[in-house]
């Protein structure tokens, strides 16, 4: 079987200039805007008692984005928040000003226009631009990398958007995206990968993220938990671990949680840089096979990458095994804990947790981040049940892929 490799944060730290993005007051702005649309709610935060007890903790949540915005999935928060700043730019106006009954007015159409929207996914954000796009009355265009699969090319098409499956990775996809939106009147690039030059638009899904962090961090108050001693989040190109770092950063401090970054094994390229020591951006290219698709992402948002070595704890690279774990043991908890179904990329960190407190092998860095009866635990289950078929192979038949 293979291994879970880590790597203590030991990264020179920087300025942190970028850890501004994530200031709880930006956050304040893109809560209100979610809250203004009629499907919003917040997503629930299960508490799994019997669980904690079973692995030695205090306590662990699990915040459930499969009920978000009823897209089984948290990535829409980034989109839809990131349109709504770019038209709000783009007007002259303040995002606050715009909220979903006024940008969906046909005073506002008139004002702005119509955009394209085009970005590069697996699939959940994808259907997040989608679905915004579709309800603002603009366009979508999204380019899907090798290994995509039909359920999810289909649910992007269903939010009235064009959308194909490519022959290349997901990388490879972003340069499509970014050239065809250079060619396109009003084209956009709506994508939370950031690189020099293209960096305002991925600050903004950051942002949007951050009601997710927020929504969780009200939870734990009221549940009367308070702050979470340790925060497991997964990552791809590291733009949600950027913002749920940020956010708990802004939040806490002067005594804030450890974080640990949970990345699939093939696509890890935030693990390789803090491997290496040295601050520097590691690539990971060609095929990046792995059942965590969302994950499968190989170049680091660069904002994001600074915010991550100034704050987090740990970071790790994680075989498919992981999530499959977390899939299967999310989906059968113990008699009264609740239920959460949750897919490849979204199981992963609690596949880790399990692993740490259950597995000999991974004694050093359970002890490492002081995991025990004394700690409460946050995770983020980011998708549900994404590719139905697929998560019934993996629970329900047992299989590999």
């Amino acid at each position: 079987m293979e291994t879970i490799k880590w790597a203590v944060n030991e990264m020179p730290e920087t300025d942190d200039r970028h850890l501004s993005i994530m200031a709880l007051d930006e956050i304040k702005k893109a809560r209100a805007f979610h809250e203004s649309f009629p499907q919003y709610s917040k997503t629930p935060l299960a508490r799994l008692d019997r669980m904690a007890d079973y692995l030695g903790l205090d306590s662990i949540y699990v915040k459930d984005e499969s009920y978000r915005f009823g897209l089984n999935a948290f990535k829409v928060l980034g989109g839809s928040f990131s349109m709504a700043r770019y038209i709000a730019k783009e007007t002259g106006k303040k995002v606050e000003d715009l909220p979903y009954n006024v940008l969906t007015s046909e005073a506002l159409k008139k004002e702005f226009g119509q955009a394209t929207f085009f970005t590069a996914t697996d699939g959940n954000h994808g259907r997040g631009v989608a679905w915004a796009a579709n309800k603002l009355g603009q366009k979508a265009v999204v380019f899907m990398p090798k290994g995509s699969t039909q359920t999810r090319l289909r649910n992007i098409l269903a939010e009235n958007a064009q959308a194909t499956i490519e022959e290349v990775n997901y990388d490879e996809c972003v340069r499509m995206a970014a050239a065809a939106a250079k060619e396109t009147p009003h084209g956009v690039v709506v994508q939370d990968t950031a690189w020099d030059g293209y960096e305002e638009i991925p600050s903004w899904i950051m942002q949007g993220y951050g009601t997710m962090a927020m929504e969780a961090d009200e939870q734990l108050s009221e549940d009367g938990c308070g702050r979470p001693t340790h925060v497991f989040i997964q990552a791809g190109v590291g733009s949600l671990a950027g913002a749920v770092q940020g956010y708990f950063a802004n939040r806490y401090p002067e005594n804030p949680p450890k974080v640990i970054v949970v990345e699939a094994e093939s696509a890890a390229c935030l693990y390789k840089g803090a491997a290496k020591k040295d601050g520097s951006i590691q690539i990971v290219d060609g095929d990046m096979p792995t059942i965590m698709a969302g994950l499968a992402c190989g170049e680091p948002n660069t904002l994001s990458w600074d915010i991550l070595k100034n704050h987090v704890d740990t970071f790790t690279a994680c075989p498919d095994w992981v999530a499959r774990k977390g899939m299967r043991m999310l989906s059968a908890p113990l008699k009264g804990d609740p239920q959460v179904i949750s897919g490849e990329s979204g199981a992963a960190p609690f596949g880790l947790l399990a692993s740490l407190m259950t597995m000999e092998e991974y004694k050093d860095l359970r002890e490492h981040l002081e995991l025990d009866r004394d700690s409460k635990v946050l995770l983020f289950s980011t998708e549900g049940d994404t590719d139905p078929d697929r998560y019934k192979q993996i629970v329900w038949e047992g299989k590999d892929q």
